[in-house]
């Protein structure tokens, strides 16, 4: 029997189980699937931790989630078409929930599938190696929990182990001497631990401004965040201020590119991450900065140098889980013959092509746009259920225009899912106020005048959810 090999048990490789087990409920033979996970659960970095640095069996924590997280985008433009919020949890919610809540929605739809049994948990992959001469690669793996390597064939491997878990961390001078707190975004967990401090992060992107958004939700004293290129440029709160790029560190002191200074007590390096896949040689390894388009890969998911490995989610990304399903679903057909490669030289010539379009994007909305027209041409050429792409467009150039007028507000809106059309709810309390991100907390029933003061609120085609939750006693 053919044998896939799929790395990581994240939103990638829960893609492809999805996809593959989308063709077993079809009446269609699959290959055997093999998941391995470093993890003792699947989810990638939706599986929070409280651990850092290394894990209880001495792994690099892959874990870069913290508390109180929530998702700094809607959750309308990350539905899956096959399961839909509003069947996971029974009714509609709020258009930003806090981590918990996706980690649940992604695994109800795997759990559903059954397909659990095809993970190795606590299992890291070593080593993946192609032998020419029989076309199988050998992938060496560890079984962490009885520290046992053992090695194994593949006709196809996939590699959906992420590359937003090894930080990038740049050094200032003085660094060594800051008599306070360093550590890079990967190790943050709990805004708490900056109350009443100054706090500085160095960076001018998603990062930079949803920590440096918890600190201040959470008490910090100041804010500071510092940029290369240029700032930000949201309304900030009154406690925070964006400086340029700090240029060397005396003490407690900060020193900026401006002349200015600041005593700091914490500096939080969100400064990105890298690809990093010390499993895979040469041969097979991408290189890759974090852009829209990296190359080597047709498709964004076919390793051009040898089109048995595939790569999932290795895009910079405004598409996430929808994105992450196209690619799935593409990947699949490929193995099971119904998507003909063309040549490599070909690949080649598609993916250089995408490329210059890359190359040529002025702004976000046209990076979105960009990414979105990718999504739909993956779609076109599989059975995923095909959705308005477009109109997921729209709600994230709704998103950037609420972020602009309010960056501690924008998650105080509501957008209408483009899988139901149906219009999400507003959350019952205001994002600077919900301290508490458990499920349960999230979960609870929404008053009802919150939900009907929203301007876009229908309530012939809106209102029948909440009278039916009414009459069974649910309010």
């Amino acid at each position: 029997m053919t044998r896939i090999a799929i790395i990581g048990a994240g939103p990638s490789g829960m893609a492809q189980m999805r996809a593959f087990q989308s063709e077993a409920s079809n009446g269609h033979a699959i290959p055997e699937i093999v998941c391995f996970e470093k993890c003792s659960d699947w989810g990638g970095l939706w599986n929070y931790t409280w651990r850092t640095g290394l894990d209880e069996h001495g792994e690099p924590v892959h874990c870069s989630m913290y508390r109180y997280l929530w998702t700094n985008g809607p959750k309308e433009g990350l539905e899956f078409a096959d399961y839909t919020f509003d069947e996971h949890f029974g009714k509609g919610i709020g258009s930003y929930p806090p981590r918990a809540v996706l980690w649940d929605y992604m695994k109800g739809r795997v759990e559903k599938a059954h397909v659990r049994p095809w993970v190795r948990f606590s299992t890291p992959v070593r080593q993946v190696v192609f032998d020419e001469p029989t076309g199988l690669f050998t992938v060496t793996a560890h079984d962490l929990e009885n520290d046992r390597i053992y090695t194994e064939t593949f006709d196809y491997v996939v590699v959906a182990s992420g590359h937003f878990s090894t930080p990038h961390s740049p050094n200032f001078e003085g660094m060594d001497g800051f008599n306070g707190r360093i550590l890079h975004a990967h190790d943050f967990r709990d805004a708490v631990e900056f109350q009443g401090k100054d706090v500085l992060l160095v960076g001018s992107s998603y990062s930079a401004e949803d920590i440096g958004s918890q600190c201040w939700k959470y008490g910090a004293k100041s804010v500071t965040t510092c940029y290369r290129s240029k700032p930000m440029g949201f309304k900030w709160p009154t406690n925070w201020e964006e400086k340029p790029l700090l240029t060397r560190l005396e003490n407690r002191t900060v020193h900026f590119a401006d002349g200015s200074s600041k005593e700091i007590d914490a500096i939080i390096l969100c400064t990105g991450y890298i690809h990093h896949l010390p499993f895979l040689p040469d041969d097979l390894r991408l290189k890759t900065r974090n852009r829209m388009w990296p190359l080597g890969l047709y498709k964004g998911v076919v390793w051009e140098h040898n089109p048995k490995l595939f790569y999932l989610g290795m895009q910079d990304q405004w598409f996430t889980f929808n994105m992450f399903d196209a690619q799935a679903w593409f990947v699949r057909d490929v193995i099971q013959g119904r998507i003909a490669l063309p040549s490599q030289a070909e690949m080649t010539a598609d993916s250089l092509h995408l490329r210059a379009l890359e190359e040529a994007i002025g702004d976000d909305a046209d990076s979105i746009r960009f990414q979105g027209e990718y999504v739909k041409d993956l779609i076109a050429r599989t059975d995923y259920p095909s959705f308005d792409i477009d109109g997921v467009v729209d709600i994230f150039l709704e998103w950037k225009k609420h972020k602009k007028e309010g960056i501690m507000t924008f998650r105080d809106h509501a957008y209408r899912s483009v899988m139901t059309g149906r219009m999400s709810p507003l959350h019952h309390t205001p994002w600077k106020d919900a301290l508490d991100d458990s499920l349960e907390a999230y979960m609870s029933d929404a008053p009802l005048e919150r939900v009907a003061n929203d301007s876009r609120f229908n309530p012939d085609e809106d209102f029948a959810p909440l009278v039916r939750r009414a009459m069974s006693g649910r309010i």
